[in-house]
């Protein structure tokens, strides 16, 4: 069994890893560059593919300027310090059809392999807002792709597995420690910085979710006044 696993870098991508790894798929990461300010979570990938076992990592460079007009592309400010229990909006973080698009990638990879399914570390519990994190996108989506691919129509399907969807930030915790995730490779912070800011939305997600598993997180953060 092959699978494509999307690997970001942060805690979410590399537990589905993990996870992945753990259901006896030969693993296949796929790291992609979409105008990010910063690159540290790409060497975050980098450390967890090798770290899990991959037998084979690709980092793939979109166009320049593809995604403008998300805060994580630098076209604005990323939100700090926000009451993460109260967030209901589409936050300046959003970055358009992001998921949609990388999917896409994903299940082109998996039809050439011959693979099976395509894994996403999309969770519905603790999000920032982003609408393609949701399971009516995911399931709209395997329908998508099932239509438009060759393996598909011909009735054996690509299946779109997204194992966090209903679990919150430190079940994930949880469970990647069980399966013996280093957090410490993973990077999560919206900043570039040497250390983690400990405000943005990501950041703030990652602490609550090391705390209520009752575990230390293992990277540092900037001291916030």
């Amino acid at each position: 069994m092959k699978a494509v696993v999307l690997l970001s870098g942060g805690i979410d991508s590399s537990t589905s890893l993990a996870i992945a790894k753990e259901l006896g798929y030969d693993l296949y990461a796929l790291t992609i560059l979409y105008g990010q300010s910063h690159i540290k979570e790409i060497e975050a990938a980098k450390k967890v593919a090798r770290s899990l076992g991959v037998i084979e990592h690709r980092i793939l460079e979109l166009p320049e300027g593809m995604f403008k007009g998300s805060a994580l592309t630098g076209d604005g400010k990323i939100p700090l310090d926000r009451d993460i229990e109260e967030i209901h909006d589409i936050p300046e973080t959003y970055v358009p059809a992001r998921n949609l698009i990388f999917l896409s990638i994903a299940a082109g990879w998996v039809e050439v392999l011959e693979g099976d399914c395509v894994f996403i570390g999309a969770t519905s519990m603790d999000y920032s807002g982003y609408p393609d994190c949701r399971g009516e996108f995911l399931n709209s989506f395997e329908e998508t792709v099932n239509l438009a691919t060759k393996r598909g129509v011909e009735g054996n399907p690509i299946e779109i597995k997204a194992p966090l969807l209903e679990m919150t930030k430190d079940q994930i915790i949880s469970k990647g420690t069980q399966l013996r995730v280093d957090y410490a490779e993973t990077w999560s912070c919206y900043s570039g910085g040497l250390k983690a800011c400990g405000r943005c939305d990501s950041c703030l997600f990652r602490l609550k979710g090391f705390e209520k598993a009752g575990l230390n997180d293992p990277i540092e953060y900037e001291e916030v006044s």
